[in-house]
């Protein structure tokens, strides 16, 4: 069960209680520990209390929760902490990627603005990487690959083609926007909408 304290399984609320982060049990205890953050209890959807550290080292351990052992006994680990001053939600730009892509043009063929299946499109770099493009989110755009493949090396203007739209980096984003819940952990549905 030790290996659980390095599993990223708790979500961090500022204060206002929005998302912001994923973290360990142990990072969790450290900050519940230091009254930086406070644990919360959470008994169905509709109770959720904040405890802090010395308050949560009583509760009982229910058979769902995942626990701890220490000398002390079994300590119930949280699944959601609040952090006691923090207020502000951190945003991030999406990093580049062929999924962010495709997030950010929408599935569409930014040539022929055709909605492509996956497998049906990949990364066309509008001046071409042999003449000096680079890989960034101004100097490419999801293609066809049909097209893709025609264009080869050429500009868009010497290959008779027309962007739908001119691409560029996509805003910077809550990060609350970006967390997942890969372990279904269902006291965090109420803060991952």
């Amino acid at each position: 069960m030790s290996d659980i304290l390095n599993k990223n399984i708790v979500l961090v609320l500022n204060r206002n209680w929005q998302a912001i982060n994923i973290v360990t049990p142990a990072t969790a205890f450290s900050q519940m520990c230091v009254d930086t953050a406070t644990g919360l209890d959470i008994q169905g959807e509709e109770i959720m209390i904040p405890t802090r550290w010395n308050d949560w080292l009583d509760l009982p351990v229910r058979d769902e929760d995942n626990q701890v052992g220490t000398p002390r006994g079994q300590i119930r680990v949280p699944t959601v902490i609040v952090l006691a001053r923090f207020d502000r939600v951190p945003v991030k730009r999406p990093r580049f990627s062929a999924r962010s892509l495709w997030e950010r043009d929408g599935g569409r063929c930014q040539y022929t603005g055709r909605i492509l299946r996956p497998g049906e499109g990949n990364i066309d770099h509008i001046l071409p990487r042999s003449r000096g493009g680079t890989t960034t989110w101004e100097n490419c755009v999801l293609a066809a690959r049909e097209v893709n493949s025609r264009k080869a090396d050429r500009t868009p203007e010497e290959a008779g083609l027309r962007l739908v739209r001119q691409p560029k980096a996509p805003r910077e984003v809550p990060v609350t926007m970006l967390l997942r819940n890969p372990h279904d952990i269902k006291d965090w549905k109420p803060f991952l909408g």
